[in-house]
């Protein structure tokens, strides 16, 4: 089975299991949720400047879907603590176009894909284990993407701290599309270069406060060190990359 049927048949499993459990059970209230979130992220890219972004930010949830940001989540059946969901997610901060720097001068833009996979997140009572592998499914990269992740809550009150460690494993096609050089881009100053599969490791901690049952305010600080087949790159002088997110959301 080829990687596109295999997304397919997952999402076809996913679209059926809500049918499915809707006659088990009566729907509960749905969640919608408005709001607004500034985003800073430190490039790893030669000469780049940092992004700073301010994003309209819509949730919504309910028994069967969850949607937040850039991504969809439908939601399968758990097994006991373990919960699964397939996901779609856009990559914001993926890719470049050739006049965000000059090291890119002569080269093919890099564009931001849709990846489609599954998640599985066990909770545990001491912390939640979360795993994800996505695939392209614009087919820019033709890349696959790995995510582990061990992530725990600590409440004070009105407030939530949720310190997390995340290890991100790339596949050798994503990093040679967005950090590799095809060897008619070369020039003097950037070699050819052809990516290969590597794993970025993040630190992060995401902080929040609900002002009321409806309001609630966050903000979620990281550092990813990139692994050495990206900071191998020609493309790249940064071997690590800060982001900074502050947003606020209003339940109704």
């Amino acid at each position: 089975m080829s990687t596109r049927q295999a997304l397919f048949a997952l999402i076809s499993a996913a679209c059926l299991a809500p049918l499915a459990q809707a006659q088990d059970a009566a729907p509960p209230p749905s969640g919608w949720g408005l709001g607004l979130a500034v985003g800073w992220q430190r490039q790893p890219y030669v000469g780049d400047d940092d992004k700073t972004r301010v994003l309209p930010l819509i949730s919504f949830e309910n028994s069967w879907v969850k949607v937040l940001g850039t991504a969809v989540d439908l939601k399968l059946p758990e097994a006991g603590p373990v919960s699964f969901t397939l996901r779609a997610r856009y990559a914001l901060n993926d890719g470049y176009e050739s006049d965000d720097s000059a090291i890119f001068s002569g080269m093919a833009d890099r564009k931001a894909s849709v990846w489609l996979g599954g998640t599985a997140t066990w909770h545990t009572d001491i912390a939640k284990l979360s795993a994800e592998v996505a695939g392209d499914a614009s087919s820019y990269s033709k890349g696959t993407q790995v995510r582990l992740g061990i992530e725990r809550d600590f409440r004070f009150g009105r407030v939530m701290l949720s310190p997390r460690i995340v290890a991100h494993w790339l596949d050798a096609k994503y990093v040679d599309y967005y950090y590799g050089v095809l060897p008619g881009e070369a020039v003097a100053g950037r070699p050819a270069y052809e990516g290969k599969a590597t794993t970025n490791a993040e630190v992060g901690l995401r902080t929040s406060y609900g002002i009321d049952r409806q309001q609630g305010v966050f903000l979620d600080v990281s550092a990813t060190a990139l692994g050495s087949g990206i900071k191998d790159s020609p493309l790249v002088d940064r071997r690590t990359l800060p982001a900074v997110r502050l947003g606020y959301l209003y339940r109704f």
